[in-house]
């Protein structure tokens, strides 16, 4: 029998383009897009099945297990870092339940496969910063880390408890163009494009030298599909493999920018909430688990990265 994909908050960020490379892979009607809300215009292009899905509410939940019977599902309905700060227990319960839901849907019905996103966020400001390894103090906190951090206690238990293989990343900042971002730390390092376009200018919410690890999304959809398609004894990790990216400051990107737009200018605000916690993030990931257990290599450096956004955006902005 074949694969039948559920991909649970799909109008968002990652979820618009993981939809498509795995109907891709697998073929259109394989894979069920789900969110709150109809999906984005790009996702209707693909003409594949889409359910209205609530993660919080559990008989529409346990409905739609139920009505697909997936062999995989993706869970990516989250609400994000900064988000998360003006919405603390409404981002609390989301992170969690809707975890929690959908791990005991997946022991219910019998899913081969479960993958959840963890974020760099999990880690805190007594957290080594540079070359942040797999296993070290951690101690998030925004509403968003400790969300993840449990959650990913949750994923390992699950797979001891009730053998569920449940595979986790934790994503550093992901940087795409079919689709925008949805509230987080790092978002200025998508808006920055955007207003390079339009305008030749952007007034970025972190500080020129706030060093953080960032990921070109096309890398970013590779990882997750190669981690799920990884044999299951070359997975040891079933809390999250962090995941490292490429580390850059808004400075060094606006730079790499100008390569491309020499008129373009960058400036800087002051006393953005966002900037206390990326300060509290590590500024550099060790993901050597990942590239020994199941072959990870990032394919996007810092300019390779910048030449492609301008090159796709230039299309559609």
């Amino acid at each position: 029998m074949g694969e039948k994909i559920l991909v649970i908050g799909a109008n968002g960020q990652i979820g618009t383009e993981l939809v498509a490379a795995l109907r891709g892979i697998y073929g259109e009607d394989e894979v069920i897009a789900s969110d709150l809300k109809s999906p984005i215009y790009n996702m209707r292009k693909t003409r594949g099945p889409f359910e209205i899905v609530n993660v919080l509410d559990q008989d529409n939940l346990h409905h739609i297990f139920d009505k697909h019977r997936p062999t995989q599902v993706y869970l990516l309905a989250a609400i994000l870092s900064a988000v998360g700060e003006q919405k603390p227990k409404m981002a609390w319960d989301l992170n969690m339940s809707g975890l929690l839901h959908v791990l005991d849907f997946a022991v219910e019905f019998k899913v081969d496969k479960v993958f959840w996103p963890s974020s760099i966020a999990v880690f805190g400001p007594h957290s080594p910063q540079w070359d942040t390894p797999q296993y070290c103090v951690m101690d998030p906190n925004t509403v968003y880390g400790f969300s993840k951090l449990a959650g990913e206690r949750w994923c390992e238990y699950y797979f001891n408890k009730y053998g569920l293989d449940v595979r986790s990343l934790r994503y550093p900042g992901l940087i795409g163009w079919r689709a925008n971002p949805g509230g987080g730390t790092t978002d200025y390092a998508v808006h920055i494009f955007h207003h390079a376009l339009k305008t030749g200018k952007y007034e970025s919410f972190l500080s020129a030298d706030t060093a953080l690890p960032m990921m070109y999304m096309d890398d970013a959809i590779r990882a997750t599909i190669a981690l799920m398609n990884a044999p299951a004894d070359k997975i040891g990790i079933r809390s999250s493999y962090n995941l490292a990216g490429t580390t850059f400051t808004p400075a060094q990107l606006a730079t790499e920018i100008k390569k491309h737009i020499p008129d373009f200018e960058i400036t800087y605000s002051d006393n953005d909430p966002r900037q206390a916690i990326a300060d509290s993030w590590p500024k550099s990931i060790d993901d050597s688990y990942a590239q020994n257990e199941w072959g990870w290599q990032e394919g996007f450096d810092l300019p390779k990265m910048v030449e492609d956004m301008l090159a796709n955006l230039k299309e559609i902005v």
